[in-house]
């Protein structure tokens, strides 16, 4: 019995490995994503700037949007904010901002401060919309067709490099098949 003992932690140890060896190489940007193809769930949510103004799923039907999930604690959004101006500046995109888990008054000094690149804003103090997106954490990006279908998930920073090789090709299939 004795000896049944002390290989179970080495059989643990040998499960550890193997767990952990299935995640490497894996790229955390490529995390799926159980809406693709699924309707944005519904949701009823204050505006930012407008905390009497109500938003309901509804927001994304007739045009591709981005849905934008950021915070003004996530540094990584501050990184991201000065190219989301750009594509909603420069290249016409559609952006739709998700405020996540944060402080009302912080985040419109935020955009006062560093220019507001949303169409409009969602305000998700409690994080309840995020949580029905299955957000790990701020910035996520989902490609919405002019339906209000999910069709794309980016988890991380948007840059020039990302808007062009990866959020714009699927942007524009789904603008030309609207």
């Amino acid at each position: 019995m004795r000896r049944v003992l002390m290989f179970i932690p080495v059989l643990l140890a040998v499960a550890l490995g193997i767990v952990l060896f299935a995640g490497i190489g894996k790229d955390p940007t490529q995390l799926e994503s159980a809406l693709i193809g699924k309707p944005v769930p519904v949701f009823s949510l204050a505006d930012l700037q407008d905390p009497d103004r109500v938003h309901h799923d509804d927001v994304f039907q007739g045009e591709v949007s981005l849905l934008n999930v950021w915070g003004t604690w996530c540094p990584s959004c501050r990184d991201e904010h000065d190219d989301l101006v750009w594509l909603a500046r420069d290249e016409g995109v559609r952006i739709v901002g998700l405020n996540y888990k944060d402080n009302r008054d912080l985040a419109l000094e935020w955009l006062d401060k560093l220019g507001n690149p949303y169409a409009l804003s969602l305000y998700d103090p409690q994080g309840r919309l995020g949580f029905d997106l299955g957000v790990y954490g701020a910035p996520e990006t989902y490609v919405i067709d002019a339906d209000g279908i999910v069709r794309y998930r980016h988890v991380g920073v948007i840059t020039p490099r990302v808007w062009q090789e990866t959020l714009r090709p699927v942007v524009d299939q789904y603008a030309k098949e609207g």
